[in-house]
């Protein structure tokens, strides 16, 4: 039994790809919860799609993906900002006309002749390519994430419950809800390289959204997120190495069965108790 969880350990790509999970399940189960909170979900995975562009971009002129993705995720949220002040209908629908359009782009400079083999990894990522100069990165990104998160505890907090509560902290609600989808997209970028295009928004919402099944509570409900993805991040490596699945897609079947398993719980009719007097 000892050597069913020793084994993967052996090989360097499991081992940097659970330290990869690892760094990013502790820091997409944290600011995820905010992103359920605020109510931005679709936001950051529109910030997700719309970054392919920008991955397929670096993929053609040998540049760094997480460049390439910055890229794609600053052109994404200027077109994104700018449909939705011109939008005669609902917002949502202005950004889903933006991302779709930006998707399908990246798609079709996909298809260049001159695209590199092995592009369709941009689409579900490569978990087990991740390097250690990748490692570092993502270790930087995420412990700045997590500081400011810390330090911006209380005003996220506070506005989060009540948007009127922006001048009595000297913060505005566009100014943390701007920043906030700034931490999101940096998610991304450290994520996007392991989990794919597609795949990344995943580890961003649904460890939250479990978590929200099971607790309303700001801070048992950034715990429960951060277990919730971190067990289905080193459960999916596990089973990728094991069933010889696709890393990503079976970190997200995990972070599925988790969430199903939350809201079965979630569904069960708690007893009250019996008044006495």
């Amino acid at each position: 039994m000892v050597e069913l969880v020793t084994d993967p350990l052996a090989h360097g790509t499991t081992l940097r790809a659970l330290i990869e999970i690892v760094l990013l399940g502790g820091v997409s189960g944290a600011i995820g919860c905010w992103v359920v909170l605020y109510e931005i979900s679709y936001s950051a995975e529109s910030l997700a799609h719309g970054l392919f562009p920008g991955l397929v971009g670096a993929a053609l002129l040998g540049l760094p993906l997480r460049l390439g993705g910055a890229v794609g995720i600053l052109i994404a949220a200027v077109l994104i900002a700018i449909a939705s002040r011109l939008a005669t209908d609902t917002a949502d629908t202005a950004i889903a006309v933006v991302i779709t359009s930006m998707f399908g782009l990246g798609v079709l400079m996909a298809l260049s002749p001159d695209s590199p083999p092995g592009i369709q990894e941009l689409l579900f990522g490569d978990l087990l390519g991740v390097s250690d100069r990748d490692l570092v990165i993502a270790a930087t990104v995420a412990a700045a994430i997590g500081g400011v998160l810390w330090l911006m505890h209380d005003r996220l907090l506070a506005i989060g419950f009540d948007r009127g509560t922006g001048p009595a902290i000297v913060t505005s609600a566009a100014t943390v809800n701007t920043l906030l989808l700034i931490l999101v997209a940096a998610t991304i970028l450290i994520g996007v390289q392991g989990l794919g295009n597609l795949l990344v928004a995943a580890i961003l919402v649904g460890p939250a959204a479990t978590a929200r099944l099971l607790t309303h509570r700001i801070a048992p409900m950034i715990t429960v997120s951060i277990t919730v993805a971190l067990i289905a991040g080193i459960a999916g490596i596990y089973v990728s190495y094991y069933a010889k699945t696709a890393a990503g897609a079976s970190i997200v079947g995990c972070l599925v069965l988790l969430y199903l398993a939350a809201a079965a719980w979630a569904a069960i009719p708690r007893r009250q108790p019996v008044a006495t007097t």
